[in-house]
């Protein structure tokens, strides 16, 4: 047993070590949807994103699905986030509770920019027309122990955007483990988010009028035609980590995650985090993210949150987050959850 946990250790050492050898190469701003790259969850994103291995509330359903298989109980969240250049993002999800036939789960998540003026060379104060955009994303999740230390899910979903008269849809699925492991209070968690088919705009905003031979007299000058729109994938991003239950009790239970990504439009990077919770009422958690990752602007993150018993088996929680952005200011969220 000692072996294996010296083989674990240093395995996490390579990893690390690995992920602070930073490169040029990291393909930002090749993907698209890029708001699936938003984390969900004011709990999640208080402890620095480090929750694929903690994955025990229904934000599970966006950082890794197979979180839903251990929650016997129903429940809804939503989750609020002020987004950066007043850019607002909704995250609703639901879970329901199939006992021994695992879980089913539901979730939806948007943004909406308000609309601004359509402007031309011609007319650069605007046309007099106005434009706005629309992100949608929306997933149905199945989660099951297969034993009792192993759980998995998956998510099929479709991935909307929407830009003036332009639009593009994708398929997607995502993929989740849990795995307990045999040392005490260490749980492993991976995903797999956003693998699907590429994106491509499509719609009257990309209808032209051509002039195939502008030299010769007397031809047709206004020959409608598309513009050639490029394919994007989506962010496929994976992630592994670990979260372990320093203590336990009846009064303080102490949760420390760390998470390991490796995403195809970025750098990979390391998120960790931590979580201290009063008599299951009040939590406060920290954490940073983008460890390793010297050109982000995210770093570190703080929330909290409070839990109450309502009626029989109904309770209420809400969490706060605030995750700092360096020279972009800052984000915070809200959230939410009911559990019945």
């Amino acid at each position: 047993m000692k072996r294996i946990k010296h083989i674990v250790i240093a395995s996490l050492c390579v990893a690390v070590f690995s992920l602070s050898q930073e490169t040029d190469n990291s393909k930002r701003g090749t993907t698209a949807a890029s708001f699936l790259s938003i984390g969900q969850g004011a709990r999640a994103v208080g402890m620095g994103s480090a929750f694929v291995a903690v994955a025990d509330d229904r934000s599970s359903l966006y950082w890794n699905p197979a979180g839903i298989a251990d929650l016997y109980n129903n429940g809804v969240l939503v989750d609020r986030t002020q987004w950066i250049a007043d850019v607002d993002y909704t995250f609703i999800a639901a879970s329901f509770s199939m006992q021994d036939y695992g879980a089913i789960g539901f979730h939806l998540s948007t943004s909406k920019m308000g609309e601004m003026d359509v402007t031309t060379v011609e007319y650069p104060d605007g046309t007099g027309e106005m434009f706005d955009a629309l992100d949608v994303a929306f997933g149905v999740t199945y989660a099951v122990k297969l034993t009792d230390a192993f759980t998995i899910g998956v998510t099929p979903k479709v991935v909307y955007q929407r830009i003036w008269r332009m639009s593009a849809t994708a398929m997607a699925v995502d993929i989740g483990i849990k795995y307990a492991t045999p040392f005490k209070g260490i749980t492993l968690g991976m995903s797999v988010t956003n693998f699907g088919q590429k994106m491509q705009l499509a719609g009257n905003n990309g209808v032209v009028l051509y002039d195939p031979a502008p030299k010769e007299k007397g031809n047709n000058d206004r020959i409608p035609a598309n513009l050639l729109m490029e394919e994007w994938p989506l962010p496929l991003n994976f992630r592994v980590g670990l979260a372990y239950d320093l203590l336990s009790t009846e009064d303080h239970t102490v949760v420390l995650a760390v998470d390991a990504l490796h995403p195809n439009d970025n750098n990979e990077s390391v998120n960790a985090g931590a979580e201290y919770t009063f008599q299951k009422f009040l939590s406060v958690r920290g954490g940073y993210k983008t460890l390793f990752l010297d050109t982000s602007e995210e770093s570190f993150a703080l929330g909290f949150g409070i839990q109450k018993e309502l009626l029989n088996n109904v309770s209420l929680r809400v969490d706060y987050a605030y995750q700092n952005f360096q020279r972009l200011n800052y984000v915070q969220k809200f959230q939410i959850e009911i559990v019945f």
